[in-house]
């Protein structure tokens, strides 16, 4: 294979190299890659920024994470936050931390998951920077969106007597990173022939290396005239995010752990793990689902949303926050989310 070093192109070079051909196709984006900074107008609607940042060795391991697959989590971690806001992503800028180590046909690679994610989601690259690293891998991207006023949701606005919903499934992403770190430490020292087994398991693969953003929910609840009280993603754990919408809306809540959707393929590696997998749906992180909350009058119209689960209702703040067990006991719901460093 080819191998391209960086300091042939040097800084701008590369640059060029990454975004010469991009093609801008919002009529928001008026300026984008080329200049001091992109230009940008939105009219009437309000602007969302959200920003987040993958350090080497704390939130990915090039040892098992293919680079066009880090490339598309990277955007599509900050697409969630702006759906998250019941809002519509539209442009991003990448910042990237290399070492020596990596070579350009590398950093090719990961601009190509970025740029598979952006022309999935119809978001325009405008803008970013690069520059050398003395720790490996860093990318830091920051993603621009619109809504109209009227419609943004903030973790604030739960109210007692709401549902709590989540979409998809929950604890796949963590039972899938758990998978990677048991073969990568079974490979260690093991002979070259020797091939990871993920037979089976490649739906937890998927969630851990290739989330998606749930752009498809905040379509459906338009269409049906919902808009939630409160929402958020889930990228810490449903037990963090639930609190954190309590504690800023001050309320309480009432979670139902029969309620929790978990899929097959996480019951059973939960299982060959010897963890609760519960705790896997309520702790495990980077599941990027939506959390959301709706007005009780709304019942009929969300149970109709396919991939939209009730798990619990809002109550009142002296309540406190409590999770019901399948055999009707009842604990204090505590955040354990995930811890990123």
């Amino acid at each position: 294979m080819q191998r391209t070093e960086i300091a042939t192109l040097g800084e701008f070079g590369l640059i060029k190299h990454l975004t010469e051909d991009i093609k801008l196709h919002h009529s928001s984006s008026k300026y984008g890659v080329g200049d001091d900074a992109a230009v940008l107008s939105y009219d009437n609607k309000m602007t969302l920024v959200t920003t987040d940042m993958l350090l080497e060795g704390i939130h990915f391991d090039l040892t098992y994470f293919p680079l066009k697959h880090l490339g598309y989590k990277a955007a599509v971690v900050n697409f969630s936050d702006i759906y998250a806001m019941n809002g519509c992503p539209k442009q991003i800028t990448v910042s990237l931390g290399i070492s020596k180590r990596f070579s350009v046909e590398d950093i090719d690679a990961l601009y190509a998951g970025i740029r598979l994610a952006c022309e999935h989601y119809n978001v325009d690259i405008v803008g970013g920077d690069t520059c050398s690293s003395m720790t490996g891998l860093t990318i830091s991207i920051t993603c621009i969106g619109e809504a109209e006023a009227g419609n943004i949701v903030y973790r604030n606005g739960a109210k007692e007597n709401d549902l709590v919903c989540v979409t998809g499934d929950l604890g796949g992403a963590y039972m899938g990173l758990q998978l990677l770190e048991r073969e990568k430490s079974v490979l260690k020292g093991a002979g070259e022939d020797t091939q990871p087994n993920f037979e089976g398991k490649e739906y937890l693969l998927e969630r851990q290396l290739k989330p998606e953003a749930r752009r498809d929910i905040i379509q459906q609840l338009a269409e049906a005239d919902i808009k939630p009280t409160a929402m958020m993603d889930i990228s810490d754990g449903l037990s963090s995010e639930m609190l954190h919408i309590c504690k800023q809306s001050k309320v309480g809540c009432r979670l139902y752990e029969e309620h929790i959707p978990i899929d097959y393929q996480t019951a059973v590696m939960a299982e060959e793990l010897n963890m609760n997998v519960s705790t896997c749906a309520l702790n495990g992180g980077e599941d990027y689902e939506l959390l959301f909350t709706v007005p009780i009058g709304d019942h009929d119209k969300i149970i109709k949303i396919e991939g939209v689960k009730l798990i619990g209702s809002i109550t009142a703040p002296e309540l406190g926050y409590a999770l019901i067990a399948r055999d009707g006991n009842e604990f204090e719901l505590k955040a354990q989310g995930w811890q990123h460093c």
